[in-house]
């Protein structure tokens, strides 16, 4: 209720309201005074609101005081529970854990004033999961009550969890939260066969290697703690075995270490261990974490096929041995209880295999054909051998021949066979040492001795020394030696070897004398350096004939270009296309001269020239025929005469002397129309050729020869 000391109650005085929630959340009577609320108040969402008051006179509208200001407050109640922001929850806690292992913390929230009263003072209970879990009242941490939990029995567990405000007392609000708690898993429970014998059947023809059996130990933890290792107890039969652990199944994996042999022993017994990989020291007093069990494989009878005696066969046999002549044999046997009967047979792999042969029956191997050693040392192949009750059971064995040498070769130089000497050479100075080479292969290794040929061992020039080691020197006999009177010696050298019978040959060698300085360093050899100056050095004699062939270039292009220059030929008159005579530096025998052309091709353009030798001179070389293009009617005379012209200007066996060229066609298109009757439509009476004199000096030529011709021949010419 608001009040001015200016109100007499007369209602001069009205008074006014402003600020949060005024109009809205609160109301004042303008006559009286007193503020009401206008609807429901909520602590939670606004903990108090701040007004301005003022009283104002009705009449004036002025206020009467200063505007005042003043706080409302939201008294808090207990209307809000306690909630758990964060739930439901999930934890974990070990398995076999102690009573009061720490499991989890709850905590709930209370929206109410936690200044005013105990609405905001909360208190944990758990409604669902004892005896197993307790929570602290207060601070909301879950912890085991129960000792020995064992995640094998149970391993989840779900708790229901309250807070309840009011400090736990009637009338306070509450609120609940599940929390699912997990017992994870110790390695508790050492791994257990759930029999103790294990009995397996195993054919005899099971591969090396191969998986003959499973057995399996029973863990009931979960994870690394359920890892299972399996062994094998030493004892009998467990050589021949060998187990492993499959790490999806955990199961043991008995797997074939050795070949079985259902007539050797038919069962074997053995004892396996199983154990855990992962150990916790917790529980060592529970007892040992590890299993036994016995296991007894049978051995089961199979139709097996032939075994050789030997893995692998070796034989020797000396090349050359005749045809058909046995150098071993191969044994297989059937070992089953019905034993049958076993056939041999070589394994054909390619020709080398057909060599030799083999007795189906008795397995003893031949030879097929002739031996070399020094073509083929040593054979491989297979022999394979079969039941006869059976073809398909077969077995292969590797059988090497090796075939041993016979003393056929002669034993021969090394290399190299040719030597040198020194001019200034000393007697007895060793100029070369040598070796021998034999192709036949002997056991022991060969012994070569060296020597002179008779008719060598009386000439003094040089000896050979045996040093007994298989190396022989070439010595020196004489005090120096000239490339003059003697360039090469030959020297015949006798080779035998120490097997038998005794192989011998005589290999030439060739020593060529060569001129060295005083340290013995060769210099030259070759033959055509004894004529040479003395002090011309090799680079000098490049140089001088480099200077010799530059020389014969030059003088090889001055020839060529004087040549060309004669066969130039120069035209005097370019001016009119129809002029068809050549003028030459030279004069010829002039109009008179009718060797040097044949009028008759005027006449006749069909008439194809033969290729003739030039009568007005007489030439100095072979001339190679000139090729006349065939003529077509009803070209161009511009590119025929262009044609010609070209020909004739680069023809090289045309010197320059004054000659006449005739061409068999002139063409069409001429301004003077056609000068021949040949190919005319009109009989020669029809031709008049006074005209020809009107032209003009050029063809003078021309008019006197067809005035001349008419003349004469007054013939008609079709």
């Amino acid at each position: 209720k608001l009040h001015s000391d200016l109100d007499k109650g007369v209602g001069t005085v009205k008074y006014t309201l402003s600020g949060d929630g005024a109009g809205t959340v609160f109301t004042i009577d303008e006559t009286t005074g007193d503020i009401h609320a206008i609807r429901s108040l909520d602590r939670e969402e606004k903990p108090f609101y701040t007004l301005r008051a003022q009283a104002v006179d009705v009449d004036t509208k002025k206020p009467l005081e200063p505007e005042s200001e003043f706080i409302i407050k939201v008294q808090d109640i207990n209307d809000n529970e306690p909630k758990f922001l964060d739930g439901p929850y999930v934890a974990s806690v070990p398995e076999m854990s102690p009573v009061g292992a720490y499991v989890l913390q709850v905590k709930a929230t209370d929206a109410d004033d936690p200044t005013y009263g105990n609405s905001a003072r909360v208190v944990y209970s758990i409604l669902q999961g004892q005896p197993y879990f307790s929570i602290d009242p207060k601070t909301g941490v879950i912890r085991t009550a129960l000792p020995n939990m064992d995640r094998e029995v149970k391993e989840q567990y779900q708790v229901l969890i309250q807070a309840k405000d009011m400090g736990g007392q009637l009338g306070g609000l509450a609120g609940t939260t599940t929390v699912n708690i997990t017992l994870t898993d110790v390695n508790d429970n050492p791994p257990r066969f759930p029999k103790s014998i294990f009995h397996l059947k195993v054919p005899e023809s099971s591969h090396v290697g191969s998986a003959i059996g499973r057995i399996r130990a029973v863990d009931p933890d979960f994870g690394k703690n359920a890892e299972i290792e399996y062994n094998i107890v030493p004892g009998d039969g467990g050589n021949l075995f060998d187990i492993t652990t499959d790490e999806n199944t955990q199961e043991g994996v008995i797997k074939l270490k050795k070949p079985l042999d259902f007539e050797t022993k038919k069962a074997y017994t053995f004892k396996v261990e199983a154990s855990n990989l992962h150990l916790d020291h917790r529980f060592h007093s529970v007892g040992p974490f590890k299993d036994t069990a016995t296991v007894k494989i049978n051995v089961l009878d199979m139709d097996e096929p032939p075994v050789f005696s030997k893995p692998v066969y070796t034989m020797e046999v000396y090349e050359d041995t005749p045809v058909g002549t046995i150098i071993g044999a191969v044994t297989a046997q059937d070992l089953d209880a019905g034993s049958s009967s076993v056939r041999y047979f070589i394994d054909w792999k390619n020709d080398v295999d057909s060599y030799f042969t083999i007795d189906s029956t008795e397995g003893t191997i031949a030879t097929n054909e002739l031996l070399d050693r020094e073509s083929t040392a040593q054979y491989n192949f297979s022999i394979i051998a079969s039941k006869v009750s059976n073809p398909l059971l077969t077995s292969k064995v590797n059988v090497i021949i090796n075939v041993l040498d016979v003393n056929e070769f002669p034993p021969e130089i090394s290399v190299p066979y040719e030597t040198s000497v020194c001019e200034n050479a000393k007697p007895g100075q060793v100029i070369q040492t040598v070796t021998a080479a034999d192709k036949d292969l002997s056991p022991a290794g060969q012994r070569f001795s060296f020597r002179l040929s008779a008719e060598a061992s009386n000439k003094p020039n040089f000896t050979v020394h045996d040093y007994r080691n298989n190396t022989a020197g070439i010595e020196t006999r004489r005090n120096g030696y000239s490339r003059r009177q003697q360039e090469l010696y030959f020297l015949p050298v006798v080779i035998e070897d120490s097997s038998y019978p005794v192989q011998s040959s005589t290999n030439t060698m060739t020593i060529r004398v060569c001129r060295c300085d005083s340290d013995g360093t060769i210099l030259s050899c070759n033959v055509e350096a004894i004529f040479l100056p003395v002090g011309l050095s090799t680079g000098a004699l490049i140089a001088i004939l480099l200077c010799i062939v530059i020389l014969l270039v030059i003088v090889v292009l001055y020839v060529a270009l004087r040549r060309q220059k004669k066969k130039d030929t120069l035209m005097t008159s370019k001016e009119d296309i129809r002029d068809n005579v050549i003028h030459y530096d030279d004069e010829g025998g002039g109009e008179e001269d009718t060797q040097a052309f044949d009028i008759g091709a005027l006449r006749n353009p069909k008439v194809i020239e033969d290729t003739k030798i030039r009568r007005d001179i007489k030439p100095d070389s072979l001339r190679f025929p000139r090729q006349r293009p065939p003529v077509e009617d009803n070209t161009d005379i511009r590119d025929f005469i262009n044609q010609r012209l070209q020909e004739n200007d680069v023809d090289p066996t045309a010197p320059p002397y004054d000659s006449l060229a005739t061409y068999a066609y002139e063409g069409n298109g001429s301004v003077a129309e056609s000068l021949s009757s040949i190919d005319s439509l009109t009989t020669e009476a029809d031709q008049d050729y006074d005209y020809l004199s009107d032209w003009g000096p050029r063809f003078k030529i021309l008019a006197d020869m067809f005035g001349e011709e008419e003349s004469y021949n007054p013939d008609k010419v079709t």
